[in-house]
């Protein structure tokens, strides 16, 4: 299936030493497509840095990059949610910001566009601490036996989605960034659309620091997953 119009998404908080290489390496790849149009979007969540800024300086430049602004920081799950509802174009792509993903490999997952509607990137090698490893493959696991799911890396920052998915669920309510994945993909099995995986590479953060999320806010992730849950019967 060839793919004329795309919508890129990044959501960023504090990604000064980052955002400009990702920006500029996505719109090296999206020009080789040979796509009708495209465009990128940065969602800048409440950054205390020059994220904006910077990004406001590479919009002088091309007319592709297009800056969504939170104050103050709302979480990467508001971000996403923003992302996704302000994609103008009939499929939607994101990755994180942070540079851990080649994105040159978005290929892989356009590739799988004419069979199916959301497309799971799964980590291969991930190239985080123990500890991340360890509480994403407990995530995972839950999420997919309570939600019947059927995924190996349910929060991969590197998803394809069709708009129609996003246009035709219900509203994503969730504002916890470890929720967001579950709902969409959960709502989308409902709904009937065809889900696969393919495997991306993963790579060490270069810059800046990883925002985990601490004790209190995991345990309401938990809460939250098991009132989708409830909600879904």
């Amino acid at each position: 299936m060839k793919i004329d119009f795309l919508s890129v998404f990044f959501p960023a908080y504090n990604e000064e030493k980052n955002i400009a290489s990702t920006i500029k390496k996505a719109g090296q790849v999206l020009k080789k497509l040979e796509l009708k149009n495209y465009e990128i979007i940065v969602v800048d969540d409440g950054s205390k840095d020059k994220t904006g800024k910077i990004v406001k300086d590479l919009q002088k430049d091309d007319q592709h990059i297009r800056l969504i602004t939170h104050s103050p920081n709302k979480g990467y799950g508001v971000a996403l949610k923003s992302g996704f509802y302000n994609a103008k174009y009939p499929w939607i792509i994101f990755t994180d910001s942070d540079g851990q993903f080649d994105f040159s490999e978005i290929t892989k997952l356009l590739d799988k566009a004419g069979e199916f509607d959301v497309v799971v990137g799964y980590r291969i090698h991930r190239r985080d601490s123990f500890l991340r490893k360890l509480n994403g493959w407990g995530w995972t696991t839950l999420t997919n036996f309570l939600l019947g799911l059927r995924v190996r890396d349910i929060d991969c920052g590197f998803k394809l989605v069709k708009k129609t998915v996003i246009d035709r669920i219900s509203s994503l309510t969730s504002s916890r960034g470890g929720m967001i994945s579950p709902e969409l993909l959960a709502k989308a099995k409902k709904a009937g659309f065809k889900i696969t995986e393919v495997g991306v590479r993963h790579f060490p953060r270069k810059e800046g620091k990883q925002s985990g999320a601490n004790l209190k806010v995991i345990l309401s992730s938990f809460a939250d997953l098991f009132k989708l849950w409830w909600k879904l019967l």
